[in-house]
């Protein structure tokens, strides 16, 4: 699976961070950038790939500006 970061805007400015591709907690490290950029999450989901040392990993996490 190729690896993505997919960001997603509401109309009212609340930003989702998806992550796909990634396994274990490396999804993490390539969204850091965004993370930084967007501030503070206000809600983390982490998805069962998650936890698992696979090839495919999804991860979503909601910011309000």
């Amino acid at each position: 699976m190729t690896k993505t970061i997919e960001i997603l805007v509401s109309p009212t400015g609340q930003t989702q961070v998806h992550t796909r591709g990634y396994s274990g907690s490396n999804c993490r490290e390539a969204s850091r950038f965004l993370e930084q950029a967007l501030g503070k999450p206000t809600q983390e989901h982490l998805t069962p790939e998650f936890h698992l040392e696979a090839s495919q990993q999804t991860g979503l996490k909601s910011y309000h500006p």
